[in-house]
Order: structure tokens, then sequence, then C-alpha cells
């Protein structure tokens, strides 16, 4: 497989850390690009980190991201690494430039795309692949596990959809054999992402594998309710919830 890798810098916050730029085939024509962060210590998972909205970072091949700076999950990548965990932030695919518009998300070439991210990412180190999403990211993570159970160990969901098209309700999560941690924000003001509208959700999990809903509250909420600076995307507890996931899934993951 040819495989395009362009070395940025090392961040002047993190010396002993690099973010390199993957680009990967993926499908006949398709390329998956992708930012990848390796921890200083040995790693002890592999993350798939999807943002949120139309799923769109702009990546440059020299690193840059034009979008989604602020998700919640694309601004604590570094910590994930931190943490000993490998980190992928997937941007869109090449077929993609205006985002995951529709019901891409739930498509099998998106699970055809994230699972050559997964297949890259166990040849580098053969450790258990989470697949992370917040807001519309849940559905991505959610969908290809379900399509692609082979490219996940264990599903981390963030400020879940539970309404409106790419719902979690209306996927046959009693299908997911692996691990499934679901973190909301109990005054998640998001229309599409309350709280009080998970049970039907978890209750759809299957009882014989690891599944938890934490219910945090704290932080700060500025803006718009759905965008990552209000409650939704976990303004100002960013730590404790990686923290939290973070032990969760070590606890929890594959070996």
């Amino acid at each position: 497989m040819r495989v395009w890798l362009l070395l940025l810098c090392c961040l002047a916050s993190l010396p002993a850390r690099s973010e390199q730029v993957i680009e990967i085939p993926t499908r006949p024509g398709v390329s998956q690009r992708f930012l990848l962060l390796e921890p200083t210590a040995p790693a002890r998972a592999n993350l798939i980190l999807f943002t949120g909205g139309e799923g769109l970072l702009k990546l440059s091949a020299d690193g840059e991201l034009g979008a989604g700076n602020g998700n919640f999950l694309v601004r604590t990548r570094r910590r994930w690494a931190e943490l000993g965990f490998r980190v992928a932030v997937v941007d869109a695919p090449s077929d993609m430039s205006r985002g995951l518009l529709g019901d891409f998300r739930e498509s099998p070439e998106h699970a055809t795309d994230i699972a050559a991210v997964s297949d890259y990412l166990r040849r580098g180190a053969a450790l258990p692949v989470w697949l992370v999403g917040t807001s519309r990211g849940t559905t991505s993570a959610a969908a290809v596990a379900l399509r692609r159970p082979d490219a996940a160990d264990g599903l981390l969901l963030t400020s879940s959809i539970d309404a409106g098209r790419g719902n979690l309700a209306r996927l046959p999560l009693e299908r997911l054999t692996m691990p499934v941690l679901m973190i909301q924000h109990r005054r998640d003001e998001c229309r599409a992402s309350h709280a009080y509208n998970l049970g039907p959700v978890v209750d759809r999990l299957r009882a014989d594998a690891p599944r938890e809903l934490m219910l945090l509250d704290g932080g700060k909420n500025d803006g718009d309710p759905c965008e990552p600076w209000a409650w939704h995307g976990y303004n100002g507890i960013e730590n404790r919830v990686l923290d939290l996931a973070g032990r969760w899934m070590l606890a929890h993951g594959r070996r």
C-alpha cells in the first residue's frame, strides 16, 4: 500500500512528541488523510477520533487545520497522547471535500476508509483500536463498528446524537459485541444531544459486553449550545473527561 508521509516539526510545548500527516489510499481513486500523534511512553491503545458537524478538518499536506480546531476531540488530541494513546484524527476522505454530508457517516464507503486507518494503526502498534466520536462523530464511530467490527475493539461516544438524521437510536446497536462507554454532559442543551434521551440507546447495547453511561456536570457554557465551547463540548472539564474515559478504556480493552 502506498503511503504518503509528511513529518511535521516537533511541537514547542511537546518536544518529545510529533504530529504527522498520513494519507493512505482506501478506495479506487480515494485517499484518507489523518493526523497521527505518538505518545512519548510506550503506547497503550490506538484511538481514531471523529469530529462532529461535517467531519471536516481541511487538513493540509503540511499539517495545518483549516477547520475543526475547537472541536472537543481535536483540541484535546495532544492530551490523549499524554495519557499513553496513539491517536489518529481523521479528516473527510478526498471524495468528500465538502464534508460528510447526508448519510455518508453510515455508508459502507466510510467504513472502508476507517477500516484502512485501523489497519494502518495496527501495523504500527499491535494494540486495541478504539473508535472515539463526539456529537455527529458518534454516528461515525458506531456505524463503522457495525459495518466493520474487525476495525474496532471498543467505542467511546461523547455528546451522542439522539435525535434527527444519524441518531444512534436508529442503528442496530444490539449487534455490537465490544465495550461501549458513553459520556454525556447532564446539561447539554444541543437540540440533538440531550442526556435524558439516552436511556433507550443504552438499553439497546448488549448486557453481555461492558457498557456504561457517565453523566458529568460542571464547566462553562459559552455560545451556541451545539458548538464546542458549550456544555456540549465539555468546556472547562476536558481533563476530567479524558481521565475518566482513558481509565475505562484501558480497563475494558481487549487483550
